[in-house]
């Protein structure tokens, strides 16, 4: 028998971690005790993060440190939105999660909107993960050396890099810039199925281990001052990724003829051509903005936190360019996603939940992960091509008002 009042009072007093309650209890009963600590302390009472089904145990292993419970965010879904892709084909819901009034209604506008239309053509144009540690030299003189050194040796590193992992295959080593004394190689490696971050780095340190010691007996000194160097570069956006690309590169289309955009969107063509320019071209250039679009963050964010991917990555998925151009007789709508970093396995995907909102899109597990990633361009086209059709209308306060209260 627990005695949760002991055990809470020594929590307070600092004589056992919260941590430390993981290796003392189950994982049900450490949870409840770390929540019953805080409520305590804080002197207050949990009524809704002690209700969940996900399991504790599996959660603690893989997921969180100092569980306390779960957190609830509303899922609702957009669709059915026609694919045409190379992977995915054929009509998808979409799962989305978000707080934001109007935006499954705007994306499930969107999605409406293509349908009708014939669909979005999708396709990966790209697929990596990158890592770019920090090396450091005596001198530029000797960095100069190393980076030779590494472009020389490629295939030995390559080696090195892949006897840690199953999946993962390294394919390039590049850009290596050098700033003063200092190197940044950048690591790019094809992941498989994962996202692929934890891969990637327990592979570049294994490999930045053999360049130093293989350097060494050349004479020439070289550490690694950090595994990571931010030339990566890893949830931050980043002009590097806008350019190179990261993840999964995704390019999204659609062709509306003017009387479908008429019908479906109470606009014109060129009214949303005029949109794109002036807000999503001008509007972010004069305001130095990294990416030339009006809300991919809204769709990637919401299907991230429904399916399980690392949300800090949501900086780089809202990177991209939309573009709407006139054509003889309509619309030629379009996004890039350069950069979208997502799984099918490993990291969150195995929550529960999360978990089934992958099984709802037939993207879970192996083999699945660029079905996804088209899925997500198609997405992201939807909720890009509804905003601008409201904004183009005028419509855009009036939806607020009505749905986002």
């Amino acid at each position: 028998m627990v005695d949760y009042d002991e055990i809470i009072n020594k929590l307070i007093k600092g004589e056992i971690k919260p941590y430390q309650l993981d290796k003392m209890f189950n994982p049900k009963i450490s949870t409840e005790i770390r929540r019953k600590f805080i409520e305590k302390t804080l002197g207050i009472k949990f009524e809704h993060i002690n209700k969940y089904s996900i399991d504790e145990e599996m959660a603690i292993k893989k997921n969180i440190e100092n569980m306390i419970g779960a957190i609830q965010i509303p899922l609702g879904f957009a669709g059915p939105l026609k694919i045409n892709g190379e992977y995915a084909k054929g009509e998808f819901y979409i799962p989305l999660a978000t707080t934001e009034g109007a935006l499954v209604a705007s994306v499930n506008r969107g999605c409406s909107v293509i349908t009708k239309c014939g669909g979005a053509t999708v396709r990966v144009i790209d697929d990596k993960m990158t890592r770019a540690p920090c090396l450091k030299a005596k001198s530029v003189v000797d960095a100069i050396k190393v980076r030779d050194w590494i472009k020389e040796n490629f295939e030995k590193i390559k080696e090195v890099a892949e006897s840690t992992t199953r999946h993962g295959k390294l394919i390039k080593i590049e850009p290596i810039l050098i700033v003063g004394r200092n190197l940044y190689p950048r690591f790019v490696f094809k992941t498989g199925d994962a996202m692929g971050m934890n891969m990637v780095t327990i592979a570049t340190e294994k490999a930045c281990n053999f360049i130093e010691n293989e350097l060494k007996k050349e004479g020439i000194f070289v550490k690694t001052v950090a595994v990571s160097g931010n030339a990566c570069v890893d949830k931050k956006p980043s002009g590097m990724n806008l350019i190179n690309g990261r993840g999964k590169t995704i390019v999204a289309e659609v062709y509306l003829k003017e009387k479908e955009v008429n019908k479906y969107l109470k606009t014109t063509s060129e009214a949303i051509a005029e949109v794109n320019r002036l807000k999503n071209y001008i509007g972010s250039a004069i305001s130095n903005s990294m990416g030339f679009n009006a809300h991919y963050a809204n769709i990637i964010g919401a299907i991230f936190l429904a399916t399980g991917q690392d949300e800090a990555q949501i900086v780089e998925g809202s990177l991209g360019i939309t573009m709407a151009e006139v054509e003889d007789d309509g619309l030629y709508f379009s996004v890039t996603l350069p950069d979208v970093p997502i799984g099918t396995v490993g990291g969150g995907t195995r929550v529960e939940t999360q978990k089934e909102c992958l099984e709802m899109l037939g993207c879970y597990g192996d083999n699945k992960v660029l079905k996804f990633a088209e899925i997500i361009g198609g997405a992201v086209l939807a909720g890009e091509l509804s905003l601008l059709g409201a904004l183009a209308a005028g419509h855009l306060g009036k939806a607020h008002q009505e749905l986002g209260r």
